[in-house]
């Protein structure tokens, strides 16, 4: 106990006769064993300028996930490529990682003039220091904003504000993110299955051709999917059905 209460009383008097000095000499560093603080004495707000920016870095990445999700157009076109997939037959062809990819590549291709007037109205003024941040995340907000409520359907917008219990908007702008948001999902949902309808037909009527004539040639032992799955590749290949779809699907957000 003794030692213990020796060896207590020595760090104190270290502590304190370090705070002592530091007070006494006004310098900008203390040095302990194995520890060192350092005050800056000038620049201050420079430095927490460039922490801020950072952590609002930081979250922006951390939330990028989200925001690709449910602000741009990658819900439709995932979805549409993903239907495009099961109608050909095809379960694991293309692989998840190559239509995620596909997507991506294509959400920033539609997004490229939204992703342009954030970065010159709102990231490069504020990187040099000529905006606030609040006026920097209104400034990239609106591209965003103005890109989902042309994808909107009013009827979804009208759930969300029923669905809210909210006071019905006058215009656009008094509509809150967080109501617009949903009604942006649910409108890209409904336009992505629209689509993904629209091209399972074909292929479904090769299914059907193709099981109709196992059945009038007898052959109902044989798989008709081993017969029509070669044919629709076929098919697709011949009409170029990549090109058709890509084309199809990003001409539904001009």
């Amino acid at each position: 106990m003794k030692i213990r209460l020796r060896h207590l009383g020595l760090g104190v008097l270290l502590l304190a006769g370090a705070a002592t000095a530091w007070a006494a000499a006004d310098t900008t560093a203390l040095s302990l064993p194995g520890l060192q603080v350092r005050v800056a004495d000038g620049g201050g707000s420079a430095q927490v300028s460039s922490a801020v920016k950072i952590l609002l870095g930081l979250t922006v990445l951390s939330l990028a996930p989200a925001i690709l999700m449910s602000m741009t157009s990658f819900i439709r076109i995932v979805i549409v490529l993903s239907m495009l997939r099961h109608a050909l037959g095809m379960q694991e062809t293309p692989p998840n990682t190559v239509i995620i990819s596909l997507a991506l590549f294509l959400t920033l291709f539609t997004m490229s003039p939204a992703l342009q007037e954030m970065n010159s109205k709102s990231f490069q003024p504020y990187m040099a220091g000529k905006i606030g941040t609040e006026t920097a995340v209104g400034r990239a907000a609106t591209p965003l904003r103005e890109f989902m409520v042309r994808q909107t359907r009013e009827q979804d917008l009208a759930l969300m504000v029923e669905l809210a219990k909210a006071e019905q908007p006058k215009s656009m702008d008094d509509i809150s993110m967080v109501q617009l948001i949903p009604a942006f999902m649910l409108s890209e949902l409904r336009s992505a299955f629209q689509i993904g309808f629209v091209i399972f037909l074909p292929f479904l009527l090769v299914d059907l051709i193709v099981s109709s004539a196992l059945m009038a040639l007898g052959m109902m032992m044989v798989p008709p999917a081993s017969i029509s799955l070669p044919l629709k590749i076929l098919m697709f290949v011949l009409i170029d059905g990549w090109n058709l779809v890509v084309r199809a699907l990003l001409g539904t957000f001009s």
